[in-house]
């Protein structure tokens, strides 16, 4: 038997009305989410401020005993080297290659299903698969910069990162077991209209950590710019090349 309007009980239908008139407004934000596209920079702040802000505010690593001492043995044989990460042309993998970027820009490419992070230092790609373009990440190899899984929240986007790597090689060292979660969104612009981004970040590490690493990064967009290219090993090889065609009695043309 059908049901007619009318036939509603008058304590139904205030219910059903709001949620027909909340439907539009969840879906609008559900299918027009902000666009993070652009270049971004560290974050300083409106020009002339006194005291400009810190790249990023909170935030204290807190290692349990045996994470510490890892820690200490890399620096031990590293110490007074040249083989840090960096001089090897190794990236600084997660939290560091986006808690560091800004002092090398970085630059983001949004597309509704997958988000691309390109940090300038080290040419540094981060995927951002956003919900059903993510695929299970016990799939995938471990990387120093994870698998990362994304969903919007209203106007937030919310990214879940895990198979991570242990670093101890890193300004945030961490185990394998380490999972980050980041929240980006835009916060208040410049007093000249300059979009800013923040990401509200914590990892958290039952291995390594005595609490989880909380902390929240800010950048400001730059105008006109793209990231250029970060080229790391192309010089070492060029001063081996240089040694061979030395000892070859050769002129070398390669530059």
């Amino acid at each position: 038997m059908p049901i007619h309007l009318f036939s509603i009980r008058t304590g139904i239908l205030p219910f059903i009305i709001s949620g027909l008139l909340l439907v539009p407004a969840i879906s609008t934000a559900a299918s027009n989410p902000p666009d993070f596209s652009g270049a971004w920079t560290t974050y300083r702040g409106n020009p002339g401020a006194a005291g400009g802000p810190s790249r990023f505010m909170g935030g204290e690593l807190n290692l349990v005993p045996a994470a510490e001492q890892a820690r200490q043995d890399f620096i031990s044989v590293t110490e007074g080297t040249n083989h840090g990460a960096g001089n090897s042309c190794v990236g600084g993998g997660m939290p560091g290659s986006m808690l560091g970027s800004g002092g090398y820009p970085m630059e983001i490419l949004q597309r509704p299903e997958q988000l691309f992070v390109i940090y300038e230092a080290h040419n540094e790609i981060r995927r951002l698969y956003i919900d059903d373009e993510a695929q299970n990440p016990d799939d995938f190899f471990a990387e120093r910069n994870g698998y990362s899984s994304a969903h919007w929240e209203g106007d937030r986007l919310i990214v879940e990162t895990t198979r991570l790597k242990t670093q101890v090689d890193s300004r945030y060292p961490h185990s394998n077991q380490a999972t980050i979660r980041e929240e980006y969104y835009f916060d208040e612009s410049l007093t000249d209209g300059t979009r800013v981004l923040a990401a509200d970040m914590t990892m958290t590490d039952p291995l390594w950590l005595e609490e989880p690493l909380v902390t929240t990064k800010r950048w400001q967009e730059l105008s006109d710019y793209h990231v250029l290219t970060y080229e790391c090993t192309e010089p070492v090889w060029l001063d081996e090349m240089e040694v061979l065609y030395e000892e070859a009695g050769l002129e070398m043309i390669q530059e």
